[in-house]
């Protein structure tokens, strides 16, 4: 693709093992339009080589020409036969881990993020001061949601909202959902750990968001105020702003539509931030 068709970018990151875990199991892919976010599975073995393993997988679409659903894909189940394939010693349970995050994509030669996600790890849009969240959570709380049988605020302290239902790594397939969503500029994308949003809810991350200009600046206190809330896991997060975006590709931008694939089967360590372009 053309660099002339190419969006601005900066981004930061921040990530940290948290106040209660002695290892950081989160791992992060963030270059070359590529955010992604892997978080080792609580309670498994071997979850930071786990979520090392899977963005080693998907890191191939660092070097790809073009991106599309399929390539993704084809990087998911590499990915989930990778992980499953760990060692984890006779009384091992199995390595996992989720996987989300925004990947520059595109249509008929105008940008769109393609957004990824398999787990409960959380890919955001914040446009014109309010915050979307892109991915869907998979797990067992989400579907009592979505039956009308939880609020939103009553799942994020459900005893059972740390249980997924689908990840790398695990004896079924790992679907992941994909979603397209138009780039716009003076957009930010919020990719994250589920360390962060179990310590935030969602106004008080939107509100960070908007008050923070520097995306490396505004990774690091969403990081900070995590641990400060609690910090009872490892957060990490990708701030990803769009500074710019070609003039040719306005008339399509505009319309802001998230839609769903059609066809689609599945629609690093601590770290100080930094920032990219």
């Amino acid at each position: 693709m053309s660099s002339d068709n190419r969006p601005s970018l900066m981004w930061g990151a921040a990530s940290d093992r948290g106040r209660r875990r002695k290892i950081n199991e989160d791992a992060y892919l963030a270059e070359n339009g590529v955010f992604l976010v892997a978080d080792g599975m609580g309670g498994h073995d071997a979850g930071d080589i786990a979520s090392a393993t899977a963005l080693g997988a998907l890191s191939f679409l660092l070097e790809a020409e073009t991106i599309e659903p399929e390539l993704v894909d084809v990087l998911v189940d590499v990915a989930q036969k990778e992980v499953r394939a760990i060692e984890t010693g006779p009384k091992g349970r199995g390595a996992g881990t989720t996987l989300t995050g925004a990947v520059l994509a595109y249509v008929d030669g105008a940008p769109y993020w393609l957004v990824v996600n398999v787990g409960d790890s959380r890919t955001y849009l914040l446009s014109n001061g309010e915050l979307e969240q892109m991915s869907v959570d998979h797990s067992e709380v989400q579907e009592l949601v979505d039956a009308g049988m939880l609020t939103a605020e009553e799942a994020r302290h459900h005893p059972r909202r740390n249980v997924i239902t689908r990840a790398l790594g695990g004896p079924d397939e790992a679907d992941a959902d994909f979603r397209y969503v138009p780039v716009e500029a003076h957009e930010r994308i919020l990719v994250c750990s589920d360390g962060l949003t179990a310590e935030l809810d969602d106004e008080q991350i939107r509100e960070i968001l908007l008050a923070i200009p520097d995306p490396g600046n505004a990774a690091q206190e969403l990081v900070d105020r995590a641990l400060e809330a609690g910090g009872r896991d490892n957060v990490t997060v990708l701030v990803v702003d769009v500074t710019g975006v070609p003039h040719d590709t306005d008339g399509v931008t505009a319309e802001r539509e998230h839609d769903v694939v059609p066809g689609g089967r599945r629609l690093m360590e601590d770290t100080q931030p930094r920032s990219g372009g």
